[in-house]
C-alpha cells in the first residue's frame, strides 16, 4: 500500500509539471501573466503539488527514504513523456536510452 501511494505522489507531481506547463503556455499565449485559465492551470498545479505533499509525508512515515526515493526517479520518465503525448513535445532518439537507464536504476535500487 505505501508503495502504491508513493506512486501516486510521483504520477501527482508529474501531472503538476504538465499543469505548470499549461500555465505557461496560457500566459504566454495571452501575453500576461495574469491570465484567468493560466491562473486555473497554475492553482490546480499548486493544490496537487500540496496534496502530493501531504501522501508524501504519510509515505515516509511508513517507509525509509532511502528504500522509496528512488520511486521519485519515475517523474523523469512519465514527465517527458506525458508532455509527448499531451503537449505533442519532441525528443532525442536518445531520450529513450535514458529511459533505460533510469528504469534500470531503479530496479537496482529497489532490490537492495
Amino acid at each position: 500500500m505505501t508503495y502504491l501511494i508513493a506512486l501516486f505522489c510521483v504520477l501527482g507531481l508529474a501531472a503538476g509539471q504538465i499543469l505548470f506547463k499549461l500555465s505557461a503556455l496560457a500566459m504566454n499565449r495571452a501575453g500576461t501573466v495574469v491570465d484567468q485559465s493560466a491562473m486555473i492551470f497554475f492553482l490546480t498545479a499548486l493544490v496537487l503539488y500540496g496534496v502530493t505533499t501531504i501522501g508524501w509525508v504519510w509515505v515516509l512515515q511508513k517507509a525509509e527514504l532511502g528504500k522509496i526515493y528512488p520511486l521519485m526517479a519515475l517523474a523523469f520518465v512519465v514527465v517527458p513523456l506525458a508532455s509527448h503525448l499531451l503537449l505533442g513535445e519532441r525528443f532525442q532518439p536518445q531520450y529513450f536510452i535514458g529511459i533505460v537507464l533510469i528504469m534500470t536504476g531503479i530496479i537496482v535500487s529497489a532490490g537492495a
